[in-house]
């Protein structure tokens, strides 16, 4: 019996108790549940009215079985795992013996090799009969969406075989493969196969994507991604995996040889089979380039005909793209195509997404480039910003074209330093692979060339001013009268180390140009 004595309250002796108390005899106790005393706590109270209901309907199963079959069924299904076993743990003691380290090691990156081949075979037929047949079946996709996802990806099966039927056939009785090299200088060609593969991935992609945001599309995804045989991989993951593979072929080949002795025959085959992998891996990545670039190219939308730059059909190959904040704060997408710098802004046309040109595109022959230092700039875009004059911004470099006709300079943000280093790496390299004849004259203060340019640019100011009033870039003044920093022949600012008596020489140096010059 359960009683509820309350605090500070002191029982008296036995013998002092009345006979004539009454006593409220004990209630039965019909389930477990009357057992737990009244409670606020919402789960103690739904758990006893769990254990009051089963009692009630009297199950043959007792409460603890039923939780524990509950639980096995709600647990996660493990997921199927790769089979790793290496090649020596295939031998046993006698034959390990029998070999050298090196050859031991030899085996091992060719075994690797088979065993990649043997799973990556397993990859495409699980794409095929898990995904696209299901989902072709049960009308979740179209067969021409499916095909412009998938590929000719059945194609690939026979091309993997062929290589691990000939590897069969050149393993010896005790299980090692003599030599390997002629048979991948004959297999490896035929890889050129992967070349509109790899090229329309990004279109694949980008369909994918959007029609995840199908809810049939989407929960049917999720069920595969739950099951075992996905080994927590989604679809994309399977579909990329040929195009990971590619890469790691030059990698298995050079461990394959490092471990082959120098007197073997295998050297100059291995040797061979590198420098043909290497080339159909650079063929394969300028197609894949080239579609890239067309890619994002029919995406621009423009706002006037003019816009459009005849050289943007000479561009095969996008360098660098993604979203910067230019000094007012405002997003842009940005595109370095080997000949045009094009800033856009993301906008969606009828469910398409697009980018809309910003700004007329730059060609990289008249690019000037500027490595701003942390806090040189004050950005704005914020609202703390529009009271203290903008915020100094970290990570910012400063384009600007040098043809008078287009007045632009751009101050571009980047998140981190990691990204600035990559934009600044190739926009260098654009700009240094511009032929020098095509490159526009760049200023110099002892140049004839640049007088005459100072010249004319107090003719020009109205016109720059007009721009500005149109919305032209927050630096269009730096383009006609500041120098830019990092170029070759050109005036340079004094670096932010420098003395003050350098900064004072320079100061007059440069305000005595613009008097004579009347800029």
């Amino acid at each position: 019996c359960i009683y509820s004595i309350p605090v500070g309250y002191i029982l008296p002796p036995p013998l002092t108790e009345p006979s004539n108390k009454r006593v409220r005899p004990l209630s039965r106790v019909s389930s477990l549940a009357n057992l737990i005393s009244p409670s606020k706590n919402g789960a103690v109270r739904r758990f006893g009215q769990t254990i009051q209901n089963m009692s009630l309907r009297g199950d043959s199963k007792s409460p603890g079985a039923s939780l524990k079959s509950c639980s096995k069924a709600a647990g996660p299904t493990p997921p199927k795992r790769r089979n790793s076993t290496l090649w020596s743990e295939t031998l046993d003691v006698h034959q390990k013996s029998t070999f050298s380290t090196k050859e031991i090691k030899r085996q091992e990156a060719i075994h690797e090799l088979s065993r990649g081949e043997q799973d990556l075979i397993e990859d495409l037929q699980m794409a095929r009969k898990a995904y696209h047949d299901p989902m072709l079946k049960l009308s979740i996709m179209t067969e021409e969406e499916l095909t412009h996802i998938f590929g000719d990806l059945d194609s690939y099966i026979p091309l993997h075989e062929d290589l691990l039927d000939k590897l069969a056939k050149g393993t010896g009785p005790n299980g090692t493969v003599g030599q390997i090299g002629q048979i991948v200088v004959d297999w490896l060609p035929g890889l050129n196969a992967y070349r509109d593969y790899c090229s329309n991935q990004l279109a694949a992609k980008a369909l994918l994507d959007q029609k995840k945001q199908d809810r049939k599309v989407q929960d049917f995804l999720q069920r595969c991604l739950e099951s075992p045989f996905s080994r927590k991989l989604d679809l994309w993951s399977f579909l990329d995996i040929p195009r990971s593979r590619l890469v790691k072929y030059p990698l298995l080949l050079r461990e394959i040889l490092r471990h082959t002795p120098p007197d073997h025959p295998d050297v100059p085959c291995l040797e061979k089979a590198i420098a043909i992998i290497q080339g159909v891996l650079s063929d394969i990545n300028m197609r894949k380039g080239e579609s890239e670039s067309q890619y994002y190219i029919n995406k621009l939308e423009y706002l006037d005909d003019r816009q459009r730059d005849p050289l943007i059909d000479n561009c095969k190959t996008l360098l660098c793209h993604g979203e910067l904040r230019n000094k007012s704060g405002s997003k842009l997408h940005v595109f370095l195509f080997s000949e045009l710098l094009v800033l856009t802004r993301p906008v969606t046309r009828h469910e398409r997404s697009c980018y809309q040109v910003y700004r007329q595109p730059l060609p990289i022959r008249d690019l000037a480039l500027e490595d701003l230092q942390d806090g040189d700039v004050r950005m704005g875009g914020s609202f703390r910003g529009a009271f203290s004059q903008g915020e100094k911004a970290k990570n910012v470099f400063r384009v600007t074209s040098l043809d008078p006709t287009h007045g632009q300079s751009h101050t571009l943000q980047v998140n981190d330093v990691f990204h600035k280093q990559q934009w600044l790496n190739c926009l260098r390299s654009a700009i240094d692979a511009q032929p020098q004849q095509q490159r526009a004259p760049l200023r110099d203060q002892h140049s004839e060339a640049t007088t005459m340019t100072r010249a004319k640019r107090r003719s020009s100011v109205v016109s720059m001013s007009d721009m500005v009033g149109e919305g032209a870039d927050e630096n269009v003044w730096h383009q006609v009268g500041e120098p830019i920093l990092g170029c070759k022949g050109t005036e340079t600012l004094p670096a932010s180390g420098s003395s003050s008596k350098i900064k004072r020489e320079w100061s007059r140096g440069t305000h005595r140009r613009r008097k004579e010059t009347g800029v």
